[in-house]
């Protein structure tokens, strides 16, 4: 059984942080790439930030000098913090894993709410 855990989400001011983080199980995850997704009500899910199996970082250009991804093998999790947080920023934020050599292996998480207000 594989699964993917977030958590760290909650109600956040303008101009804060939230650290979201997730849990891996049932998979090996240092062959996997790892990304952060989020889905604003309304809206259509999108890529926020991609980590690699090499460690190899992506984001994109809303997240870029703000948010950071980062990853820890031993630990089998993916971080994602995110500072300088903006109402657009609301979403719920979902973790991936995906199998590079074998894309029939990608898994998602459940999400985690984040909400920027006042």
């Amino acid at each position: 059984q594989v699964q993917l855990v977030e958590s760290g989400g909650g109600l956040v001011q303008p101009g804060g942080s939230l650290r979201l983080s997730c849990a891996a199980s049932g998979i090996i995850f240092s062959v996997y790439s790892m990304g952060w997704y989020r889905q604003p009500p309304g809206m259509s899910r999108e890529l926020v930030a991609h980590i690699s199996s090499g460690g190899t970082t992506t984001y994109a250009d809303s997240a870029k000098g703000r948010f950071t991804i980062s990853r820890d093998n031993a630990k089998k999790m993916v971080y994602l913090q995110m500072n300088s947080l903006k109402p657009e920023d609301t979403a719920v934020y979902y973790c991936h894993a995906i199998f590079i050599r074998d894309h029939s292996q990608n898994y998602w998480g459940q999400g985690t709410q984040v909400t920027v207000s006042v």
